[in-house]
This record gives C-alpha cells, sequence and structure tokens, in this order.
C-alpha cells in the first residue's frame, strides 16, 4: 500500500433564498444552516436508493445582481472536474485505447516535466490515485519539477491531471472537450456541463463570492483544463456520479480497479483512480471535493448508492456548513470531512473569529479586542485557544487585508507568549506585510521555543538573504 506524502499547503451575504417545492422541512432547515454559515448561495443534489430524491437551492448567484440560484444554475466545479476526466481515461482503458500502466511519455512526450527523468516512469494509474510525483500546482514556474519518485508516495497533483489530458488528446486526436461531449456529457444527459465557457451558461453562471460576500470577477476559459475547468449543476454531477457508481461504461475490470484503495492518503481516506474512498461497512464510498477562490464543492456516494449528495457553493465559506448536509444526507462516519479539515460555522474558535473579524473592520482593533473579552460571556472555554485568532489571521491574509492579520497575530502572542507556532504565525503576518526585519524577530523566537520548526529555519534563510540585498 502507497503511503501518503504529507505536504502542508497555504490553503483557503444573505441574501435570496429559493427553495424547490419537494423539499419541505428538510429543506427550511437547510436553509437555516445555509444563512447560518454565511454562504452566499448553494445547491445540493441528494441521492437515495439509487436515485435523485431531492435537490436544495438557497441564497443567490451573485450579492451584486441578486439572482436566485435555482437547480438549473451552473457552478465552477473546480477539482470536480478530476473525476470526469478519469473517468475518461478508464473508458479509454476499458477500450484498449489507454494502459493504465504503460508510461504517458511513451504515448506523447511532455516538454514541460522533461527536465527530470523521473517523469518518463509516470503512468495514468499514478496520475489518477495522485503518486506521480508532481506538486498540486508549479507556482509560476516554466519546468514542472518531480518531488519524487513517482509510484512512492500520495500527494494531490492538478499538474497530473494536465499531463493525463495532454495524453489522452494526442493518442485519439481529440479535445478533453470533445472527449468529454463523446464520453461523458451526451451518454449521462448533462446538458449544462462543460469543459469550457459557453455563452448559454451567462443567464445562470452564479459567481464566486469571498468570505464577506463579495462577488468576484468570473474566471471564463475557452480551453479545457483537466484538473478543474468543469462547469456544471448539481444535477448533472449527480447524474455523473450515479452512472459511475453503477458502473456504466467501464468494464467490469476496470471499475473494481477505480473503487479499491490504490494510495493510503491517511486518516483513515485512500485513494483509488479519480476519486477518494471512505471505507464504510459495505465497501468504498467513492467522494470528492473542489476548492477555488469563490466556490466550494464536494460530492460523496455510497458504494451501493444508498446514499449520496452533490453540494456546490458560490462563497469561500461554502465548506463550513458541510458536516451538517453530510450529517443529515448521508449520516454516519464523516471520514473524509475529517479528513479535509476545513472550519465549521457551528464550532466556538471559529464564532469567536468571525465576531472579531466583523468588530474589527467596523471599528478596528481595539474593539475587536473588546469583542474577545465580551464574547466570554457566552462563548464556551474552548473556543479560546491560540488557534481561534491564528484562523483569523490568515482568513484576514487570504483576504489581503495584512496590517489587520498583522494586528491580530501580535494580539496573539500577547496572549500566547511561549508559543512556537503563534510566533511563526506572527512572523508569516508581518513577512506579507513587508516587515521583513520584524518578522525575522518573530521567526528567530519561533525556531527558539521549536529548535525542529523547518519552517521558521527556511524563513530565516530567506528573509536574512532579502535584507542583505537592500542593504
Amino acid at each position: 500500500m502507497i503511503r501518503r506524502f504529507k505536504a502542508y499547503l497555504f490553503l483557503w451575504v444573505l441574501v435570496g433564498v429559493v427553495l424547490t417545492p419537494s423539499a419541505g422541512a428538510q429543506t427550511s432547515s437547510l436553509e437555516d444552516v445555509r444563512r447560518e454559515a454565511e454562504i452566499t448561495g448553494w445547491s445540493i443534489v441528494a441521492i437515495e436508493n439509487g436515485e435523485v430524491s431531492d435537490s436544495y437551492s438557497g441564497g443567490t448567484r451573485s450579492s451584486e445582481t441578486n439572482p436566485p440560484v435555482t437547480e438549473a444554475t451552473v457552478f465552477d466545479a473546480e477539482s470536480l472536474t478530476k473525476p470526469i476526466t478519469a473517468y475518461i481515461a478508464l473508458k479509454l482503458a476499458g477500450e484498449g485505447v489507454l494502459d493504465l500502466d504503460k508510461p504517458l511519455a511513451e504515448y506523447a512526450a511532455y516538454p514541460d516535466a522533461a527536465s527530470d527523468s523521473r517523469y518518463l516512469k509516470i503512468t495514468a494509474r499514478m496520475v489518477l490515485n495522485h503518486t506521480a510525483g508532481f506538486p498540486n500546482w508549479r507556482n509560476g514556474a516554466e519546468t514542472l519539477p518531480v518531488l519524487f519518485e513517482p509510484g512512492q508516495l500520495y500527494s494531490y497533483s492538478g499538474e497530473g491531471y494536465v499531463f493525463l489530458q495532454h495524453t489522452l488528446e494526442r493518442i485519439t486526436l481529440k479535445t478533453l472537450e470533445d472527449l468529454g461531449k463523446i464520453h461523458v456529457f451526451e451518454p449521462f444527459e448533462m446538458t449544462s456541463t462543460s469543459f469550457v465557457w459557453q455563452t448559454a451558461f451567462q443567464s445562470k453562471i452564479a459567481v464566486g463570492h469571498t468570505d464577506m460576500a463579495i462577488a468576484l470577477d468570473k474566471f471564463t476559459s475557452t480551453e479545457a483544463n483537466g484538473a478543474f475547468g468543469i462547469h456544471t449543476t448539481a444535477s448533472d454531477y449527480a447524474r455523473f456520479m450515479l452512472a459511475v457508481q453503477r458502473g456504466e461504461g467501464l468494464t467490469p475490470t476496470v471499475f473494481k480497479e477505480m473503487s479499491i484503495a490504490q494510495a493510503d492518503a491517511g486518516d483513515g481516506v485512500f485513494w483509488g483512480l479519480g476519486w477518494g474512498l471512505q471505507p464504510t461497512l459495505s465497501g468504498m464510498a467513492l467522494w470528492h471535493w473542489g476548492d477555488n477562490p469563490g466556490y466550494k464543492s464536494f460530492a460523496y456516494i455510497t458504494p451501493d448508492a444508498s446514499r449520496g449528495f452533490v453540494l456546490f457553493s458560490n462563497s469561500a465559506n461554502g465548506m463550513l456548513a458541510l458536516h451538517e448536509v453530510f450529517e443529515r444526507l448521508v449520516g454516519g462516519p464523516q471520514t473524509a470531512v475529517k479528513w479535509l479539515n476545513y472550519e465549521r460555522y457551528d464550532d466556538p474558535q471559529y464564532q469567536l473569529g468571525r465576531r472579531m473579524h466583523y468588530a474589527l473592520l467596523s471599528a478596528g482593533m481595539d474593539r475587536a479586542r473588546e469583542v474577545y473579552l465580551s464574547s466570554r460571556d457566552d462563548l464556551p472555554k474552548e473556543a479560546y485557544t491560540e488557534d481561534a485568532l491564528n484562523s483569523l489571521g490568515y482568513r484576514l491574509m487570504r483576504q489581503g487585508i495584512f496590517e489587520s492579520a498583522v494586528d491580530v497575530f501580535a494580539f496573539n502572542a500577547e496572549l500566547y507568549p511561549s508559543s512556537a507556532n503563534v510566533h511563526d504565525s506572527f512572523g508569516e503576518g508581518l513577512f506579507n506585510a513587508g516587515r521583513l526585519q520584524e518578522a525575522l524577530g518573530h521567526y528567530r523566537t519561533s525556531m527558539r521555543l521549536d529548535p525542529l520548526n523547518q519552517n521558521g529555519t527556511a524563513m530565516i534563510e530567506l528573509i536574512e538573504s532579502a535584507l542583505a540585498e537592500q542593504n
């Protein structure tokens, strides 16, 4: 079993509601959750006993123009694109067009990764179970590095899917969009789904929003990307997921390969071919998630298709209620949800941070400090940990509000002066605010408190080099 490569990456309103007629009391309850979590809009399709059983839509497609989200609303599906690209590859494998264990470079050279000969070993299987050795993304570099020996470790990678797309297009002499139409969209009647932007989407698109419900500009690509390019509806994606779980279009051998553990992603989660796998009493449930600026999504289906759901949201807050939706529509262990480790809207630490966030934006840091103290009257003791303010600081950095983030990190350092992690985060906030000398001091403090802090060592070297260049 391939083990997980643990890489820690820097990740990271209330208007309108449309409820589908069949949703009933359950929908009202979900709408309350959406409002409490400050999710701008979402569309959810529930699966029960092998078919779509219900749909729930709430919120708005744009906080600027306020059109409601409906079942027909089109969302950016982010990384829920990957299972569709994977399905195309698996379909071609069943037809004998693609060998899952033949190096992709033997089908078509890939100049982007040619600087490291290890890329010549990468197969479609390695891409699909995220053991190719690539980073998630190359961060602007021209060449694509191979981080470790292919096939040895789990490390989630979008770059691998772009490599796979390159291969699929060359061996079939078709674009990924055409392959999608032939193998997925038309067979499964996904009439509102495409790898590339369609003008028909304009009147029903949900634009992304920040966690403060500020609408973002919509990126519309004319070129397919096999890792994150799909636009679709929750209903279309539910039809796809049901077809996949039934094995439609896949040979029995390929279907089995898809749904058995190929790589250990840690914490009880595994990866098959194109899908994350959560163990259940009846076998492996298929799941995947998506996370792009302003959009969050999640899809899950049990082995017998007795339970499942698809959730699309156009909000940076979209995952705050994932645990609640899972509990209502599936129930049972939330292994995959816990593995993702998103903040929860009902977590006392998050609630404290949210209160301070609003206070800081409306009246400054002094008011935020007052809110921190006054919230002790109604929030439990577990809200008051160093993680609460750390999370708020990083949330502010994601919004580009660096000086406010520094204020929060400074307050946290006052409260927890002996925490290496707090000083490391304070250093990061100062670094992002351009205050290098101060950042260096806090990284050194962090290293004194925790000499094994590898991030601190790397950042001290980086900052000292930058300061030397300035002098």
